[in-house]
Formats: structure tokens, C-alpha cells, sequence
């Protein structure tokens, strides 16, 4: 390789470099204390072909009880001092989860695909989900919110699946899901589903995909070759004052 095709070389190496760092700047810039943007599809889990939704919520709440921070709980204060209770006429037959997208692959990820069963003892009820994240048994965040869909007694074939790619907002770590079912009729909560319930809901690696990039740290070794050395500060001059211009 002669000189000039060396040099050149180095010069795009520092510039992908240069655009790297900055990219990096960008993300931590990113982080703090702001709004959570979740992607997600739902609908029913035999047909998966709902259409994909930008929610928004609130910043991340990380500290404080978790019993006071769902929709059901401020719903029973407006009634009475009494915790709120389930109506025993609906309830959670079972609930799976899968997470996906961990392309860092450190083990947490920015996806999560979960599923329920909702039983009733009516023919057919409408109902509408509310679901919970839970920082290292923090307070309840919601990260989902359900269109209203129809249950059919005690029937295995609507079961309701929830997808969501956690966008920006959730820090690394590991979180408990809760799932809280009301009345599309007149909004009363009627069951909840939880860790508590299912330990498939406890202790999820997740992080979102901001976080969930893959390591793009580059490490520039420059030998010039045949004594001497090209250093870092000439070649980030080399960047700085160079003219780029097509090369064929």
C-alpha cells in the first residue's frame, strides 16, 4: 500500500470515528429524565395482526410503593378507604410473556410479547387491559394501554396479545409485569393479574432500545511503518483541514 492510499485510509478511519463518538454523545444526551415512547401492536393472538401504535407515557417512576400507583387503586379511593377488589366475575385464566431484541446481547431486552386468557362467567363481556412495568419492585409505570376487545365465557380462543418495542424511557434493568382488566361498559376495574399470580411476570431483563445498541467502540491502532508514527493529533488534523473530494 503506498503513502497516499494509506493516509487517505486513516483519514476515513478517524472520520467514522469522529461520527461515532458524537452518535454516543447523542444517546447519553438522551437519557436523562424523560417521557417513555413505546411502539405496540395487539389484538387477538390467534390473528397477530394488529396495527403498530406509538404510545407515550410518563417519565419513569423508580421509587415509592407500588400499591398506590395503578388505575384501580385511585379508582377505589373516589368509593371508599378499602383496597380495591376484583370483581369475581371476571379474571385472568393464564398469561405468558416472550421478550425479544437484545441485539447488544447482554441479556436485557427491548422487547416485550405478551399474552392472556380473560375469562368470564357471562356469554360474552367487553373488557380493556391496563398494563404495568415495575422497576426492581418499584411503583407501577403503565407501558400499555388496550383497545376494548371482547371475552367469550370461559373460552381458550380470545386469548389477547400486547407487543411492545420499548422505545426510549426505561433504564437497564429488571421489572415485573401487572395486568389490570375494566368494564368497557362502565370503566370499573374487575381483575388483576400479576407476579404474584404468574412468576413468568417477575424479574424481566429489559432495557430500552436506545440502551439496547450494539457496542460500536472503536479502537484506532495506527503504525506508520518503517520507523516514525502517525499520532492522534495529526490525524484528527488530517480530518479537521482536509478538502474531501471523490476519489475513483
Amino acid at each position: 500500500m503506498n503513502t497516499k492510499t494509506r493516509d487517505f485510509n486513516l483519514i476515513k478511519l478517524a472520520s467514522l470515528t469522529l461520527l461515532l463518538l458524537a452518535g454516543a454523545s447523542t444517546v447519553k444526551a438522551e437519557d436523562v429524565a424523560e417521557n417513555r415512547l413505546n411502539m405496540t401492536s395487539q389484538g387477538s393472538a390467534k390473528e397477530r395482526n394488529g396495527e403498530l401504535v406509538e404510545q407515550e407515557f410518563a417519565a419513569l417512576k423508580t421509587t415509592g410503593s407500588r400499591s398506590t400507583t395503578t388505575r384501580s387503586s385511585a379508582q377505589q379511593k373516589l368509593t371508599s378507604n378499602a383496597p380495591a377488589a376484583p370483581n369475581v366475575d371476571f379474571w385472568v385464566y393464564d398469561a405468558s410473556v416472550e421478550l425479544f431484541s437484545d441485539f447488544d446481547r447482554d441479556g436485557y431486552y427491548s422487547g416485550i410479547d405478551l399474552s392472556f386468557d380473560v375469562d368470564t362467567i357471562y356469554t360474552a363481556a367487553d373488557v380493556y387491559a391496563v398494563i404495568y412495568l415495575s422497576l426492581d419492585f418499584g411503583p407501577w409505570n403503565e407501558y400499555a394501554v388496550t383497545e376494548d376487545f371482547t371475552i367469550f365465557g370461559t373460552s381458550g380462543n380470545d386469548e389477547y396479545y400486547v407487543e411492545s418495542e420499548l422505545v426510549s424511557g426505561y433504564v437497564t434493568g429488571d421489572y415485573d409485569i401487572l395486568i389490570e382488566l375494566y368494564d368497557a361498559f362502565d370503566g370499573a376495574f374487575v381483575a388483576s393479574y400479576g407476579p404474584d399470580d404468574n412468576s413468568s411476570l417477575s424479574f424481566l431483563p429489559l432495557e430500552d432500545a436506545a440502551r439496547d445498541a450494539p457496542d460500536t467502540t472503536t479502537q484506532i491502532v495506527v503504525n506508520s511503518g518503517g520507523g516514525g508514527s502517525f499520532g492522534l493529533l495529526t490525524l484528527l488534523a488530517l480530518v479537521a483541514g482536509v478538502t474531501v473530494r471523490r476519489w475513483s
